[in-house]
């Protein structure tokens, strides 16, 4: 039975990418950050099969233990600071976690491998934003990186650090560089779900208006539950690499808000949504748009939910979840 260790095992991806792993037989263990984590819950309510740790990225003893506990043979480092917005009130938190916390748990890993440091393979959740201001579109694997925020920054360290092990080292170490990736599961605060949710609540009388900001920011937007596969895939490679995972699709915040509320019968969503200067970055990321040719041709990997079923997936999980008082 193959074993795998999940930072980040709490979030959307951690959560169906543990439900892949399990499914294909694999022993999967978690790390939580703290005994009392709010979201520990979720895994063992819903996934009780998965052992949990606990640990954190900035604390290099203590993902030893998790590893020396765990023996994986695959490492994915999904645990980060990964909500952008708040990265520019808290950057060296951000940077602590999601750019140093990649270093930490690299080194823990060459150290865990001891001479065979191929053994354990290992799977960093780069992301998008490292493309911030665009240089060309689409965005593919060597596009230059210019991140507009710390969260980007953070997120350009971790991923070249994990070139720079994977090329030092010998390490079996890849970098998924994906575009945004959303579900029922996505946390409140993402743009995405804060608008599925108000439309529902909306629907249903519980709310007036949602508050916004830049209607006209695009994003290459996919399933969270196909993108977990493509990270598996990366790791089933006899050699490790990086790659776009994206569905080369473009749509705006507007498309979202129009199929979203179409869903629930509203064709002019205009009385019901509000902006605000408040909700508009600092420095704004205005296009992304990925070329996930090499992860097509060499991992055989393709997305499964379009982005209207997409959006309508997580509304209707909205309604369902009021609805039954959750």
């Amino acid at each position: 039975m193959p074993s795998a260790l999940i930072t980040g095992i709490t979030g959307q991806d951690g959560l169906y990418l543990a439900e892949l792993l399990l499914s294909k037989g694999y022993d999967v263990h978690g790390l939580v950050r703290g005994q009392n984590n709010p979201k520990g819950w979720l895994v063992e309510q819903h996934l009780p099969d998965v052992k949990l740790h606990y640990g954190d990225l900035t604390d290099m003893s203590s993902l030893m233990r998790a590893l020396r506990e765990s023996d994986p043979d695959e490492v994915y480092n999904l645990g980060a600071v990964s909500f952008v917005a708040y990265s520019w009130e808290n950057a060296q938190l951000t940077t602590d976690v999601t750019a140093k916390g990649v270093l930490n748990l690299l080194e823990a890993l060459r150290l865990h491998a001891g001479d065979r440091p191929e053994h354990v393979r290992f799977y960093q959740a780069s992301s998008s934003e490292m493309f911030g201001k665009v240089q060309e579109t689409p965005q593919h694997e060597r596009t230059l990186l210019w991140p507009r925020s710390p969260y980007g920054v953070s997120k350009v360290f971790g991923h070249h650090m994990t070139i720079n092990y994977r090329e030092s080292y010998g390490m079996h170490a890849s970098s998924g560089i994906l575009f945004n990736h959303e579900s029922p599961r996505r946390g409140p605060e993402f743009v995405t779900r804060k608008i599925s949710q108000a439309v529902a609540r909306i629907h249903l009388g519980l709310q007036e208006d949602v508050v916004l900001g830049n209607l006209d920011a695009e994003r290459d937007w996919g399933f969270a539950g196909d993108y977990v596969e493509a990270m598996w895939l990366m790791l089933q490679q006899p050699a490790a690499d990086d790659y776009v995972v994206a569905t080369g699709e473009t749509h705006s915040i507007r498309d979202f808000l129009d199929i979203a509320f179409a869903h629930v019968g509203v064709d002019d969503w205009g009385p019901y949504v509000r902006q605000d200067p408040r909700f508009m970055r600092p420095a704004e990321v205005d296009t992304l748009i990925g070329d996930a040719s090499k992860a097509r041709e060499v991992l055989g990997w393709k997305p499964k939910v379009s982005f209207p079923d997409l959006v309508a997936m997580m509304v209707e999980a909205d309604l369902d979840a009021i609805r039954q008082g959750w």
